[in-house]
């Protein structure tokens, strides 16, 4: 009967305390089993144990995985050492602005569906951009002095006037949260307009006639967002939304708060009925 091969065999030392479990430790740990290692692995259970380690091997930080006898370092490093990417905490990425844009537009399908049996309504186009607003307002909201600083890098009118890089939030919230309930448009159209023309002018000078490499503010102070092409999407939306309320408000185009139809064929049994 053939033998079984042995286990490819790794050791591990993280941190384990009444009060901190080290989560790179657990990262490394999963990272070594799921490429088929068995893990001896040693807890550090004291700020002392964790010294004397770091001072026994002369390193800085925990974890530390040693294969074959060789130490590979940290949980990055053992990343690398199985040929995987490490990711680069300043490198510039869409990720956070295509998570955002792709759950803002399944709740507004979502909302769609449970109100008139149907995603695919005009009404889910407009909270789709309703809600995008609501929730970049939202990531701003969470460091408006972070956002107010990397917003005036580029903002024309922040640039003249500084106290519209943090009044800019606040305005993007409330416009966003109007246009969702279709409330006070003659409050929500001004505001959106305003901002988004600034914004869509502002982005377009920094970028396509400055050719600035810029961070884009459009989600927080902290993103790694570039500046350009989906900043300016999103100020080109707000202004495109508000342009639509603006008209429909006077019926020179169908009401966006009429009751919508569908875009598609709908369930009879799923619109809400104006009958009393």
């Amino acid at each position: 009967m053939t033998a079984l091969p042995e286990p490819r065999r790794a050791v591990l030392y993280r941190m384990v305390m009444d009060k901190h479990v080290c989560p790179y430790g657990l990262k490394a740990r999963h990272l070594l089993r799921r490429e088929g290692y068995a893990v001896e692995d040693h807890w550090l259970r004291t700020r002392a144990e964790t010294d004397a380690f770091k001072a026994e091997y002369g390193v800085k930080t925990t974890p530390q995985t040693f294969i074959g006898g060789a130490r590979i370092g940290g949980y990055d490093d053992l990343r690398r050492h199985f040929g995987k990417t490490v990711p680069d905490p300043e490198a510039t990425t869409y990720k956070p602005v295509v998570a955002l844009f792709a759950i803002t537009a399944l709740m507004a399908l979502g909302v769609s569906h449970a109100v008139y049996g149907t995603p695919f309504t005009l009404r889910a186009g407009e909270w789709f951009i309703g809600f995008s607003m609501a929730v970049l307002a939202l990531l701003k909201l969470q460091n408006v002095d972070g956002f107010a600083t990397m917003f005036l890098n580029y903002d024309l009118l922040a640039k003249r006037w500084v106290p519209y890089s943090h009044i800019y939030p606040f305005a993007e919230g409330v416009a966003g949260v109007l246009m969702i309930a279709g409330a006070l448009t003659w409050l929500s159209v001004p505001i959106a307009l305003f901002i988004g023309t600034i914004g869509a002018v502002s982005v377009f000078k920094a970028v396509y006639v400055d050719k600035r490499e810029l961070k884009c503010a459009c989600v927080g102070g902290a993103s790694n967002v570039p500046l350009g092409f989906v900043s300016l999407t999103e100020n080109l939306m707000m202004v495109a939304m508000a342009a639509w309320m603006g008209l429909a408000a006077p019926g020179v185009v169908g009401s966006p708060h009429a009751t919508p139809q569908p875009m598609i064929g709908a369930s009879a049994a799923h619109i809400p009925s104006t009958e009393a």
